[in-house]
């Protein structure tokens, strides 16, 4: 008995699709701006500024007088 084959029907304009780059910083960048991982990039974001703010001078205004 022969394999069934199967048929593939495209309907509508066809389109091209872009090649996109697939080099790492390329697909870094894709996976970045995501939206499935915004939450993410957003907490890093918020941890990497708070940690600098403590770091520098400005965390002075912190302590108590």
């Amino acid at each position: 008995m022969a394999p069934k084959q199967r048929v593939v029907v495209q309907t509508g304009p066809t389109r091209k699709r872009q090649q996109e780059p697939s080099g790492f910083l390329s697909s870094a960048y894709r996976s970045i701006t995501a939206s499935e991982n915004a939450t993410v990039v957003r907490s890093v974001v918020v941890f990497g500024a708070a940690v600098a703010f403590l770091h520098s001078s400005f965390s002075e205004l912190l302590i108590p007088q």
